[in-house]
């Protein structure tokens, strides 16, 4: 014996008549007019003023640069006061009074944007019975360039769906105009030149929104990308400072185990206590030897292969500037101060700070000359390398890297307390300043 259930299917919304997809479209459609035309449609929004940084502001005298926030304002006055001028002008009934009507809905437009539309769907109808001997309906001359002007600026100030929403009921109050409520006129109808207009007018206004939008979404994401990038060329670079750092930590450490380890055989019966403590020193080294490894293998990336040689210090300095040499690059090393043994991580920095420096002046400045100027001074170490200005511009390629280089700089700068600056200089050229602080010998105990 089988039991078999039969699904049963709840109309949703607690009972509702399921609807058909014409009758949500409809309410779709009457909900985007609500929000768009009827919702807040007289709330405050005042006209904001125009950049004054712009293209074309830019190039306006100084004193005429501190009015063209308010280009704008003056544009829509001056189309008020031509609205009320064609309502005036053989005018059939009170002028005043009609120009009057066709120039507060082009004012309103400044702080009401969407009540200025309903304003202006008002006075079309009221200036057209007061009297007109344009001889045409349903629009009187200075309503017809009333209402052109109210949809432009409410389209612009508004969103695309919403300049969309105007013309249909433009549409309408025409169509109900030329259905025989209103007066006739010996010329016909201009209903349909103000839709023609109208219709183009907002086109163009929504390709406008449409372009503007797309180049706001550009640039709000070539900056997340400009950002990412960075933060990308960080980490890279702070991985490869981890990577260079390790051979010199693993070094120490391991110098650290074995001096451990052997030390018990230097002295003549070593107490239990020495022993136990130098056991505990060579067991912490190696377990600090081995976290360190498997944190370097965490950071290294898959096709890095551990350099062979040791990590370069000052002394191989020489061998860097002669491959610079042969590069076609002139440079001279000059070094001040009586030079000392530096500690490793202090050593490499430079070194790598010198290389990367050289590298942007071959890359940037090909044919010109160098200087690299080392100061061993009291209390750290004193970096300037300056080029001088390319002998022949043309011959500058663009470079296909993300700045790397100066980014590497400030990063082994900042690792070890130090300070850097970086910038063109007066001649043409560009210098990089580095100190790095080190620990006098007093300082440290030793």
């Amino acid at each position: 014996m089988t039991e078999t259930t039969h699904p049963q299917t709840t109309p949703p919304g607690d009972g509702a008549v399921p609807r058909s997809p014409e009758y949500r479209v409809a309410v779709d459609s009457l909900r985007g007019l609500r929000q768009d035309l009827i919702h807040d449609a007289f709330a405050y929004r005042p006209l904001p003023g125009r950049r004054t940084d712009g293209r074309f502001a830019r190039r306006m005298p100084g004193r005429l640069r501190e009015y063209a926030a308010w280009i704008p304002h003056a544009l829509i006055v001056t189309a008020a006061l031509i609205s009320a001028a064609l309502a005036t002008v053989d005018s059939g009934g009170p002028a005043a009074l009609m120009g009057l009507f066709c120039a507060i809905p082009v004012l309103l437009t400044m702080v009401r944007p969407v009540g200025a539309f309903w304003a202006s769907m008002v006075s079309t109808p009221v200036v057209a019975v007061l009297g007109s001997r344009w001889f045409e309906w349903p629009w009187a001359a200075g309503s017809f360039f009333s209402h052109l002007t109210v949809l432009t600026v409410v389209a612009m100030r508004t969103r695309p769906r919403t300049a969309g929403w105007m013309w249909v009921l433009t549409a309408l109050y025409a169509i109900v105009a030329d259905s025989g409520i209103g007066p006739t006129s010996m010329y016909g109808s201009n209903s349909g030149a103000m839709l023609i207009v109208s219709a183009l007018i907002l086109l163009s206004v929504t390709v406008w929104h449409i372009r503007r939008n797309a180049e706001q979404e550009v640039t709000a994401q070539q900056t997340v990308t400009a950002h990412e990038r960075s933060r990308r060329t960080l980490l890279e670079e702070r991985t490869t400072i981890a990577r260079e750092l390790h051979d010199v930590v693993a070094h120490h450490m391991s110098v650290v185990a074995i001096q451990a380890e052997a030390a018990p055989y230097r002295v003549d019966n070593p107490p239990p206590e020495l022993e136990k403590a130098f056991a505990t020193i060579r067991e912490n080294a190696v377990a600090a030897l081995t976290e360190l490894r498997r944190v370097l293998g965490v950071v290294r990336a898959e096709d890095y292969e551990a350099p062979d040689a040791p990590q370069p210090t000052l002394a191989d300095l020489e061998g860097l500037l002669a491959n610079v040499r042969e590069a076609g690059l002139g440079v001279d090393k000059v070094v001040t101060g009586a030079v000392r043994e530096l500690p490793p991580g202090v050593e490499l920095s430079a070194y790598r700070i010198v290389q990367e420096a050289l590298s942007n002046s071959l890359r940037h400045a090909p044919g010109a000359t160098a200087r690299v100027e080392i100061g061993y001074v009291l209390g750290g170490l004193g970096l300037r390398i300056v080029n001088g200005p390319p002998p022949n511009p043309s011959l500058i390629k663009p470079s296909p890297g993300a700045g790397h280089g100066i980014t590497g700089m400030r990063e082994r700068v900042s690792m070890l307390d130090g300070e850097m600056t970086a910038g063109r200089t007066d001649e043409g050229g560009y210098e990089v300043a580095v100190f790095l602080p080190v620990a006098l010998p007093d300082e440290d105990g030793s």
